[in-house]
Parts: structure tokens; sequence; C-alpha cells
């Protein structure tokens, strides 16, 4: 059975400060995780003292980016042998406002999780259409390329260990969200389109739904088979929703 995961983005969110107090308030107020996996994306900048702040707790932090060399003349990049140093489990991959504003293409998400892998780390893939996408009836057409190119060339072992975000863009940080039977289609494409690529390990991987979850909308989505999880924006900056949001999976 796949244990269900929330994960939160900050994005370009809160001071190492600010991130550490945000840690001690809400291992206060989570007491019991066993029901769900708790991940954190901080900025790079507070890696290593939000895991200083974690250590002996449940919860989990991963990385917002990541460069797929291992060392070199690239200015500003960050390499996952720094990711792993810092505590970090996961790497955030390929979200849509890395490809909307910075240009990165399906085939650099490839080499990235690829790199995440060979690094002992976790790839959170994202994947997603736009609101154009979908008034032209091309959601699954999209989906299916963004698959097909960004997780190609793996092996069955390191396609077990993918989780997939699904999060459409025209969701994300707009207070819209799409339905749960339009949520849960989607997720079932996914595994099926993943499932011809890798066979059982369709059935292992994760798929999160992501795109202005809170904790008014999650029961709604939860109930489909599907979507193991959430990617959470806005609402994983506050403690008081968060910790509400992950309550949700304990209940």
């Amino acid at each position: 059975m796949r244990k269900y995961l929330i994960a939160g983005n900050w994005k370009m969110n809160k001071t190492v400060s600010e991130a550490v107090s945000f840690m001690k308030i809400l291992k206060g107020a989570i007491a019991n995780t066993a029901s769900v996996e708790v991940l954190l994306f901080p900025t790079f900048t507070a890696l290593y003292a939000v895991n200083n702040e974690i250590k002996g707790s449940d919860i989990n932090i991963g990385a917002q980016d990541v460069f797929w060399g291992e060392k070199g003349a690239f200015t500003g990049e960050i390499s996952p042998a720094m990711i792993k140093d810092t505590g970090c489990s996961y790497v955030l991959i390929g979200h849509s406002e890395r490809r909307q504003y910075f240009g990165e293409t399906s085939e650099m998400v490839n080499k990235k999780t690829k790199a995440v892998i060979a690094a002992g780390l976790k790839p959170m893939v994202c994947i997603g259409e736009t609101f154009q996408d979908r008034e032209n009836n091309s959601t699954f057409k999209i989906i299916e390329k963004q698959i097909n190119e960004s997780l190609v060339g793996l092996t069955a072992e390191q396609a077990c260990s993918v989780v997939i975000a699904y999060e459409p863009v025209w969701a994300i940080g707009t207070g819209k969200i799409a339905s749960p039977d339009q949520a849960q289609e989607v997720h079932v494409f996914v595994r099926k389109i993943y499932s011809q690529m890798y066979k059982d390990a369709s059935e292992k991987i994760r798929i999160l739904y992501g795109g202005s979850v809170n904790p008014d909308n999650i029961s709604n989505l939860m109930a489909n088979p599907d979507i193991d999880g959430v990617l959470v924006g806005g609402a994983s900056l506050d403690t008081e929703s968060f910790a509400k949001l992950i309550k949700h999976f304990n209940n």
C-alpha cells in the first residue's frame, strides 16, 4: 500500500530564522504522523539549519531545485551531493515556475532526475497543463509528453523511486482548484502512461495533487484512490493551516 505524502513548497519565502521558528512550532503541533509522510521544501539557505531543527522528528526536507552536474564551473548552481550533505532526502524538479520563468525543459528535468537518483536522493517531478491547454482539450497530450520526456531512460528500480506531482498550472496560487473528478482523471492517466513505460512501477509510485490545496478542500481531493497526497504552496507557509492538512491524514 502506498503511504500518503504531504509536501510543502515554500518557494522564495522565509529567512533562516523564520524557517527554524516554523519548524519548532510545527513539531509541537503534529504529534502523530504515522499515516502520512511529511515533507517540506525550504529555500537553499535554510536547509542545513532546518535539518538540525527537525532531527529526531518524522519530518523530512527537500531542495526546491538542483543542477545535474557533480561539480565544476557552474556559478550559482547546487549539485545533488551538496543538497544531500544538508540532510535532504528529496529534490523538487520541473516545477511549472522553473519551466515558465527560467526556461527549464523536460530534457533538463530528465537530467536532473537521473542525477538526483544517482546521488541517493528521491526526485519529485512536477507536471501540469496551462489553462489554455485545458481549454484546447490538450491536457492529456501535454501530460503524456511531459512524462515521456521527463522520465525516460530509468531502470526499473529507479522508476519506483520517483514521486510525480500533478499541478495544473492554472490552479497554482490562483485559488482555483481542479475538481476531485478532474484530478482523479488525470492521476489515472498518469499511472497509465507510467505503466506503459515501467510496468509494475506505476502501482508503486506516489502521485500527488498540487494547486491551491487548503484545509477546506483536501477531504474531497483525498477521497480519490489514485491521489496519494498533496503538494502544497501557500498553505504550507502557515503552521496552523499546514498542521490541519497533516492532521487530515490521521483522522
